[in-house]
């Protein structure tokens, strides 16, 4: 385990599923807002950048909270689902996002092996403080993901990639920043292997540019 530095209401979630040879759309049915946060007057990614969002107060309560680790633990099991990985078959697996680790466990418990990217130290510092397997990296993912091509057999990312259309600074460009993370999702990705990203657009818009990005 390490930690590497790198450049309550009901509502749809939406998982995207991409591989070498398609781009597929899906919609489903869950039960929270944000990346696990309730219903406010205004929505996480507009409060502060992620890094500072997710700090150490939010951080603690994915420690705590048994309803939003049942969430996640859903959403991840839905996003392994849909995978659909070879069965009695342990595979190296991407979470995007990772935060704490929980879709992380999920993963090991249905016999993966993963690492997991997050642009939050406090985050980061709550999955090692869990003892989580997977290692952990600690990157910005709209500046792409820093890994060799065909390292992965699949992809996860529960609640993270609607960050990357926000600009909390002059230089951050939402469609070139979404563009460089799905080419190096693509690259870093084994061929013929998806990645299922569960998001929480805002609106029509936001849906439309992340899903032509892809």
């Amino acid at each position: 385990r390490r930690v590497a530095t790198g450049s309550e209401q009901q509502e749809s979630w939406r998982l995207l599923a991409c591989s070498s040879a398609s781009v597929r759309k899906t919609a489903d049915a869950s039960q929270s807002k944000g990346r696990m946060g309730s219903h406010s007057k205004s929505r996480p990614e507009e409060t502060a950048p992620p890094d500072l969002f997710y700090n150490e107060t939010e951080a603690s309560k994915y420690l705590h909270s048994s309803r939003m680790i049942d969430i996640q633990t859903q959403m991840t099991e839905r996003a392994v689902e849909m995978l659909c990985l070879p069965e009695d078959e342990s595979c190296m697996l991407l979470d995007v996002g990772c935060g704490t680790g929980l879709s992380g466990e999920v993963l090991e418990e249905n016999g993966h092996s993963w690492v997991g990217v997050d642009i939050s130290r406090d985050m980061l510092n709550v999955a090692q403080h869990r003892e989580v397997e997977g290692d952990l990296i600690h990157h910005d993912m709209g500046c792409g993901l820093p890994f060799r091509q065909g390292t992965f057999d699949g992809a996860v990312s529960i609640s993270a990639i609607q960050w990357l259309c926000y600009s909390d600074r002059n230089e951050y460009q939402p469609r070139q920043r979404l563009l460089a993370f799905f080419q190096s999702l693509y690259k870093c990705l084994r061929r013929g292997a998806r990645a299922v990203l569960q998001f929480y657009p805002q609106d029509g818009d936001q849906l439309q540019l992340i899903t032509a990005s892809a």
